[in-house]
């Protein structure tokens, strides 16, 4: 938090509202450390499930607010709501009063930045130059470093989580506020607890890229031993165990959580997902549905509620030779009901739309699937690992029920054009190559079949295999450029 050149500062706020001082009102409404300033953009997330989400943990977690009210107060104003906005930061100073009465100034700082935003975007250029100067005393009593620059622990963790409920998008960047926050406090449960979590969600996506690491299990463990009464952090953790196959040591974690906080909904959703892992879907459903009926409205919960009901659906299929046809719709239409329910709430939930297009083709309903699977790519959020993954699902879906062999090998081929490491494109690489070779063990196969398991073996660094796919391709198609140009390239590539 930096603020320069105080004395020009106090002659810009005494010079009334013209277009000059306006913009120089501005130029110190920068320097503020706020939800306004921290660069959280509407288009990254969804602004009504966001809110939902906030107020559900007001609701059910047992702790100060101050920064669920901050936050809530930033998410109103970008759904135009600025007298909303303005409440929220009257509870968010309550809260305040209430929690720390001691420290209120040092306190207030995140707070009071957004009341100046919101004032300025309301025109209410004297409000907000009012809170301005009420950052800026409260900053000339605090211990500070050159030039003004403030560092205070709980700003720096305020930030994180907010970038953290901002979506996976921000989450490294709240990995490094928690680390700064640890710096200067150590010991402090809630930072560790900021960092951990950040921890988790960033490896949630590496173990996608099929990456052996797992450093977040060291810091969930620390944080459940700073605040054993966290018990989300203890899920958190007895899921990260039950990745490193320790499902007994992990089971321990849920079931003393279970005895701490047997109501709360945010640990619930997550104890029902180990048992879902576990193979135990009976208990699982148990847990989710006693905590729909706490908050009936939760997209983890639905979603949760689908997966068991799909998991169902293959444990059938898998135990039974000819599963009855009324339950395999039973489990069908309950899965697509809680999908659904998901994405019309949540209409950036990616793998709900995925999940959801994939049941309503097990059941035979293709227009409904198709429709499905397009809104899911025009998610105006995907990163590369998520379009890899709607490829490979779009392309079992054109081989598996369209029974169009084309179009699966082109998506699958999409998927592996980008040229990510992923899980998603390991997939395609192996659907790809194993559709590719029965294709030519039935004598169906073209020179572009050829080539395309030559680039499979390639990319799989079996440069062999590949040559020998493109010599086949090039003694169909003599004349291609490309089979020339990539045969060549791999016996220099061997020779050199």
């Amino acid at each position: 938090m930096a603020f320069h050149s105080f004395g020009l500062f106090e002659v810009l706020l005494t010079s009334g509202t013209s277009t000059n001082s306006k913009n120089s009102l501005k130029t110190f409404l920068l320097q503020l450390e706020c939800h306004f300033t921290w660069t959280l953009l509407k288009q990254d997330v969804d602004l009504d499930e966001l809110e939902e989400t906030i107020y559900d943990q007001i609701e059910f977690l047992i702790k100060s607010n101050i920064q669920n009210y901050n936050l809530l107060s930033y998410v109103c104003h970008l759904k135009n709501s600025n007298e909303e906005a303005l409440r929220n930061l009257q509870k968010a100073e309550e809260e305040i009063k209430n929690n720390y009465p001691d420290e209120i100034a040092r306190r207030s700082l995140v707070t009071w930045g957004n009341y100046a935003w919101i004032y300025y975007h309301m025109e209410r250029y004297e409000e907000a130059e009012t809170y301005i100067r009420k950052v800026q005393n409260s900053c000339k009593k605090l211990p500070s470093t050159a030039e003004w620059k403030i560092q205070l622990p709980e700003i720096y963790a305020e930030q994180g989580w907010a970038l953290i409920k901002f979506g996976r998008k921000y989450y490294e960047r709240a990995k490094s506020c928690f680390e700064s926050a640890l710096n200067i406090e150590p010991n402090n449960p809630d930072f560790h607890a900021g960092y951990a979590i950040a921890m988790y969600r960033l490896e949630d996506f590496s173990q996608r890229q099929c990456e052996d690491v797992n450093p977040s299990i060291e810091p969930l463990k620390r944080a459940v031993e700073l605040n054993p009464n966290d018990t989300f952090i203890m899920a958190l953790t007895a899921l990260k165990l039950q990745d490193l196959k320790q499902v007994n040591e992990g089971e321990k974690y849920i079931e003393a959580a279970m005895q701490k906080t047997p109501d709360l909904p945010y640990f619930l959703r997550y104890a029902a997902k180990f048992y879902r892992r576990k193979g135990d879907v009976d208990k699982a459903l148990e847990i989710l549905k006693k905590a729909l009926a706490v908050t009936p409205r939760s997209c983890f919960l639905h979603h949760q509620l689908g997966l068991c009901y799909r998991s169902k659906l293959w444990q059938l299929k898998r135990t039974t030779r000819y599963p009855p046809q009324e339950q395999v719709e039973a489990l069908i239409q309950r899965a697509i009901f809680h999908f659904k329910t998901v994405i019309d709430q949540k209409t950036k939930f990616f793998s709900a739309h995925t999940d959801l297009a994939n049941m309503y083709a097990e059941g035979k309903r293709y227009e409904e699937a198709e429709e499905t699977f397009q809104k899911a790519f025009q998610i105006n959020i995907l990163f590369y690992d998520d379009k890899q993954e709607f490829y490979y699902h779009y392309g079992n879906f054109q081989r598996f029920h369209m029974k169009s062999e084309s179009e699966a090998i082109r998506n699958y081929l999409e998927g592996v054009k980008i040229e990510e490491d992923s899980y998603g494109r390991n997939k395609c690489i192996k659907a790809l190559k194993k559709l590719l070779e029965q294709r030519i063990q039935r004598g169906l196969e073209d020179a572009t079949d050829f080539a395309t398991l030559g680039l499979v073996h390639s990319l799989n660094g079996e440069k062999h295999e590949a040559i020998e796919c493109y010599e086949k391709a090039i003694a169909l198609c003599p004349d291609s450029e490309e089979y020339l140009t990539a045969l060549c390239e791999l016996r220099l590539s061997i020779s050199s």
